[in-house]
């Protein structure tokens, strides 16, 4: 079963807008918007992976001092 809700548009400065009804609030806080015809379809945004997180972040200038990591002991199995 499809819900419909009618809503109302306004402007917000220059940019026109619509609230969200509860029932189809969208999870996070950013969402992909696009047109099909005459439709304004809008989804929510595919979360982002790891690395395209880590690739947005600025290398670390620190210097990291040198890690004591001595060989394993021997293991008798």
């Amino acid at each position: 079963m499809t819900i419909h809700r009618h809503v109302r548009l306004f402007r917000n400065g220059r940019n026109q807008a619509v609230r969200i009804p509860r029932e189809f609030e969208l999870q996070g806080d950013e969402a992909i918007m696009h047109r099909d015809g005459d439709r304004l379809i809008i989804e929510p945004a595919p979360r982002r992976s790891l690395l395209a997180v880590l690739a947005e972040l600025s290398p670390i200038d620190e210097d990291f001092g040198e890690i004591d990591d001595p060989a394993p002991a021997p293991v008798d199995l």
